[in-house]
């Protein structure tokens, strides 16, 4: 599936990584629980290693969010590049993002019933398509309008970050969608 090869992206594969880091950390957990219920109360000290594999999954939790936080770049590039009023296109791509934020949030909840969610990944592909001639079409009025090259710069990270959670959009909807062709 094409869709599902993207995801392989080196960049990406970050994503991966951490699932699988966290899946570890949730099995030496329920291990630890198992050897702590077999041997109660000899072996009471294995709780603090809850306590670590706790902490862990909190790490892991905090890196996934990381890379998930272009929303919060745009908003702060605005404020750190001063930008006084935003271009049409941004707008236009903050429509998108947040169209496609609905799609994907409308989608999750189905995971535990592995419902239909074809529909949502459908149109959330259809979004991210809509974002990248949004952000061509805003890379080039950069260029047609003969503004401040630093202008010029400014909008294009912006764009970019744009660009960048939109897509994000599309990649978590290709793993909900392999999560749900691989439960079926």
């Amino acid at each position: 599936m094409a869709g599902l090869s993207r995801l392989f992206a080196p960049r990406e594969r970050e994503f991966f990584d951490l699932f699988e880091e966290a899946g570890r950390n949730i099995l030496e957990s329920g291990d630890i629980l198992e050897r702590i219920l077999e041997r109660w109360p000899d072996h009471g000290e294995l709780a603090r290693e809850i306590v670590v594999r706790e902490q862990e999954g909190d790490r892991i939790t905090h890196d996934i969010i990381q890379r998930l936080n272009y929303i919060e770049e745009v908003a702060d590039y605005l404020a750190l590049y001063r930008i006084e009023a935003p271009m049409e296109q941004a707008q236009e791509l903050a429509r998108i993002l947040h169209h496609a934020c609905r799609e994907l949030n409308n989608a999750i909840p189905r995971l535990r019933t592995f419902g239909d969610i074809r529909h949502f990944t459908v149109e959330i592909n259809r979004l991210e398509n809509d974002g990248d001639r949004t952000v061509r079409a805003a890379l080039a009025s950069l260029f047609e309008t003969g503004i401040d090259p630093m202008m010029v710069i400014r909008w294009k990270d912006i764009f970019e970050r744009l660009e960048e959670a939109i897509d994000a959009t599309e990649r978590a909807a290709n793993i909900l969608e392999g999560v749900m062709i691989k439960n079926r």
